[in-house]
């Protein structure tokens, strides 16, 4: 059987998909590939230094690493590709690898804001139940919160991702976004995709409102239990969830435009779509390594004194070789 341009068989569905991306730019795409490679590459090292270089054992630095691993696997799942897209002059893949990097960009996303959650509930712990902190954030109880996180994220991933792999597709076959977009996909089908799009929608919002409901829960009562300190203690309890705080206000109120864009229609070109996309997707984990490294004095601390024992480390190297 003959494959066809729009990526078709005789008999079959759709072969490959055609990720559009920004092509109608022409040679402002150089410009747009330079900004999302710098901004991959920070990205990967400042995640990377968080991950292996701080060496604390406290819950939130355990937290922190795991949100910085998925972090790194979340913007992996699509930056490549896209890059790949600026220097080509079609991008294809293929319908597993399309529905695979569908799953874990969602799946991605929503762990991360479940390891989010988890960090609310640790700062909780910490400013309001101080004298038991140790007790209740055991090692045990930090692995069972980052289980959770990952558990939840596939529960609300599958569902919908199953629904659309089992949709019929006989083209055309180009998604007019800058990766497999669960939306963009879907208006490839053949069929009827209202039931498809009412389990996407749900999904989303139980994921977002779960966790977003858990945190502000949680802020909540940390409010409460603040407004009762002296002025010391209050500065001082703020200043332990002010880069968590930052970074939940940041990452919610870009899902919220991002949203509130698409529902309202706000966003007429697909051009603009995809960048406000590409923005939201690299903002947080671009963000997460800067705001914990400049509002935390314990992780910037800890990496220096890892820098410092890797230049003392290469020193000696160099003086044993110059000896030799």
């Amino acid at each position: 059987k003959e494959l066809s341009s729009n990526g078709t068989r005789e008999s079959d569905g759709v072969s490959f998909f055609i990720i559009q991306g920004l092509t109608s730019l022409g040679d402002k795409q150089m410009i747009l590939f330079v900004f999302l490679l710098l901004g991959y590459i920070i990205i990967l090292g400042g995640n990377s230094m968080i991950i292996f270089v701080v060496q604390l054992s406290s819950p939130m630095y355990f937290f922190l690493s795991n949100l910085s691993f998925v972090d790194m696997f979340y913007t992996t799942t699509t930056i490549p590709k896209m890059l790949s897209s600026f220097l080509s002059d079609t991008t294809t893949i293929s319908v597993p690898s399309c529905f695979l990097q569908m799953f874990f960009f969602i799946q991605l996303g929503i762990t991360a804001r479940g390891i989010l959650t988890a960090m609310a509930y640790d700062r909780y712990v910490a400013i309001c139940n101080p004298l038991r902190y140790t007790s209740i954030m055991t090692w045990r109880v930090q692995l069972l919160l980052i289980a959770g996180a990952w558990s939840f994220s596939t529960i609300c991933t599958f569902p919908a991702t199953i629904m659309a792999l089992c949709q019929p597709y006989c083209g055309p076959n180009v998604v007019t976004h800058g990766w497999c977009d669960p939306s963009s996909v879907r208006r490839l089908a053949c069929a009827d995709t209202s039931v498809d799009n009412i389990v996407s929608l749900s999904s989303a919002l139980v994921a977002l409102l779960t966790t977003g409901v858990l945190i502000l829960s949680s802020y909540v009562l940390i409010g409460i239990s603040i407004s009762r300190m002296g002025v010391t203690e209050r500065l001082k309890a703020f200043g332990t969830c002010a880069a968590h705080l930052t970074v939940v206000t940041i990452s919610y109120t870009a899902a919220s435009f991002v949203y509130i864009s698409y529902r309202v229609h706000l966003l007429f070109l697909f051009q603009v779509r995809i960048i406000v996309a590409v923005v939201y997707a690299v903002l947080t984990p671009f963000l997460n390594p800067v705001i914990y490294s400049l509002r935390n004095k314990e992780l910037r601390d800890s990496i220096r004194r890892t820098l410092s024992r890797f230049r003392s480390a290469v020193s000696a190297t160099k003086d044993i070789n110059t000896v030799s």
